[in-house]
């Protein structure tokens, strides 16, 4: 089966210096650019994060300080790596929220504005988690036939991704309709549907803190306000907060938050605080 693309679609993968979106950095990046015509673009970037790995992190990626001492710098990166995702839909395994959300942080502190509102974004783990529920080597046991760790290292950006881009091509194969008679399980072949699917929240920004709350109107129509999801407003609509409490927006804005939920919020306070 080959994958129905309208224009690219970057599998990706990270590891990092730990699991804060907010603070860790990353250490390799690696991808496969899928074309419409489906031929393939592969990368891997060891990345100097400008700071110690630890110990459990080197043991568990064998990636070490040595090893990316004298790598380039995300910043130094960034134009190459912005131009990888350009334009393109973004697929991954839980990179909705973690590998998405720290990119997003590392293109923020480098100085550019990359937009991932304008991607697809497909999570191929949420869909193996709304139909099997378990893990990466498990997926790709289910999938793939064979067990991972025949076939790769774990723990590698390069592996996972292969292995990630093997799985969602044994997901479409498996949940298609000529195989899987339940239509609430069945996988659509384009990118869109894939990243309908993916979803598992009603996020605005990456880390949740700010999410749409969905009611029915009077008339049957469907209403979608933007709430807060923590802290004194939760529940609270944002526009609200904003014309109420203003300091609570440059509160956040000076706060330990992820600049994604920062520069959501600002987008909201221009859409709603000056009028």
């Amino acid at each position: 089966m080959k994958l129905q693309l309208t224009r690219p679609l970057v599998f990706f993968d990270l590891e990092t210096t730990g699991l804060d979106i907010a603070n860790d950095r990353i250490i390799q990046l690696s991808y496969i650019k899928v074309y419409p015509d489906n031929h393939e673009e592969r990368g891997d970037y060891l990345i100097n994060p400008e700071r110690h790995i630890p110990t459990e992190v080197a043991e568990l990626t064998h990636i070490t300080d040595d090893m990316v001492c004298d790598k380039p710098t995300f910043v130094e990166l960034k134009d190459r790596i912005c131009d990888i995702f350009l334009g393109c839909d973004i697929a991954g395994f839980n990179s909705n929220h973690f590998d998405v959300p720290l990119l997003s942080e590392e293109f923020v502190r480098a100085g550019i504005d990359f937009d991932f509102s304008q991607c697809n974004l497909i999570d191929v783990l949420a869909i193996y988690h709304k139909n099997e529920r378990r893990n990466l080597a498990a997926a790709y046991k289910f999938y793939c036939g064979r067990e991972m760790d025949e076939d790769f290292q774990a723990h590698r950006a390069d592996q996972d991704t292969e292995a990630t881009y093997r799985v969602l091509m044994g997901q479409l194969d498996k949940y298609s309709p000529e195989n899987e008679p339940k239509p609430e399980r069945q996988l659509k072949n384009d990118v869109q549907s894939l990243a309908d699917f993916s979803k598992t929240n009603n996020n605005i920004d990456f880390a949740g803190r700010i999410v749409w709350k969905e009611e029915t109107g009077a008339d049957g129509q469907l209403i979608r306000t933007e709430v807060f999801n923590f802290g004194k407003y939760k529940g609270m609509s944002v526009r609200d907060v904003l014309l109420r409490d203003p300091g609570y927006y440059s509160w956040i804005l000076g706060g330990d938050f992820t600049q994604n939920t920062k520069k959501v919020l600002k987008q909201l306070w221009l859409k709603y605080a000056k009028r």
